[in-house]
């Protein structure tokens, strides 16, 4: 039998030679570190307000209270030029303890929130509790103030010159009513010729009247924006503060216009 040429064995060698050199160079970009920076992109920090497809709308806008283990928190959000320009706690635990939590904590979540421009913020050593609650209320005036944004602000061609200011949202707030219980103020959210938002700026507290407001208000709030007029009804158990509730929401209408 003829034996393998030498000459044959080097061709084929070189051959099986070639072919893995390819195999290695076709798969080496997946372990490519430039593939692992381009994926990472920019930090997401702001994309909580100005990312997404629907910037925040501007004006004043409270998110819904968070209940936490130590009581209840609540955040308000100031928006202009697309931007959180103040937040702050409207409510939060208090009594004892939570006194000094709260009054070493809010203040730095009020900051974060800022310049974080959105939810995502860390939480305060020390006061976990509120800060979650914190941060899921902000999130609620976060999502508000979206909605209350014009859905399209891109497309000037085919409207109206009147059609951009009848978008423009405005921030009325009325006057106080005094109740027996404590003055009630109300502030609205005006956009297109609707309620958008409105919260309390002032209701009745201490003692018992807290619980009574924390259950009424947001009732009376989300009344205000369904119905779009002071002509609501009574929550039950708080009927002075509705009552309240109900001038100085009607004082805020007369000042917008109706």
């Amino acid at each position: 039998m003829r034996k393998s040429h030498p000459v044959r064995r080097a061709v084929l060698a070189t051959a099986a030679t070639v072919s893995g050199i390819v195999l290695l160079l076709s798969l080496k970009p997946a372990s490519d570190p430039g593939s692992a920076d381009a994926a990472g992109g920019a930090p997401p920090a702001a994309e909580s307000v100005q990312g997404g497809a629907r910037p925040i709308g501007d004006g004043t806008v409270t998110g819904e209270a968070a209940q936490t283990q130590y009581g209840a928190v609540q955040v308000r959000l100031t928006v202009s030029g697309g931007k959180i320009t103040k937040a702050e706690a409207v409510q939060a635990p208090k009594g004892g303890q939570s006194d000094q939590v709260t009054s070493n904590a809010v203040p730095q979540l009020n900051q974060a929130a800022v310049q974080a421009q959105g939810a995502d913020i860390d939480a305060v050593s020390g006061a976990t509790y509120t800060s979650a609650g914190y941060k899921e209320s902000l999130q609620s005036a976060l999502d508000k103030a979206r909605a209350s944004a014009p859905a399209d602000t891109g497309d000037g061609a085919g409207g109206d010159a009147g059609g951009g200011d009848a978008a423009q949202a405005r921030t009325v707030t009325g006057e106080a009513a005094q109740t027996q219980y404590g003055p009630v103020q109300v502030r609205i959210t005006v956009s297109g010729g609707k309620i958008t938002n409105a919260e309390a700026v002032q209701a009745p507290k201490g003692g018992q009247s807290d619980q009574v407001t924390s259950n009424a208000v947001p009732q009376l709030n989300q009344a205000a924006v369904q119905a779009g007029t002071a002509d609501i009804d009574a929550v039950s158990g708080a009927t002075y503060t509705s009552a309240g509730y109900k001038e100085s929401l009607q004082s805020a209408l007369d000042k917008a216009g109706g």
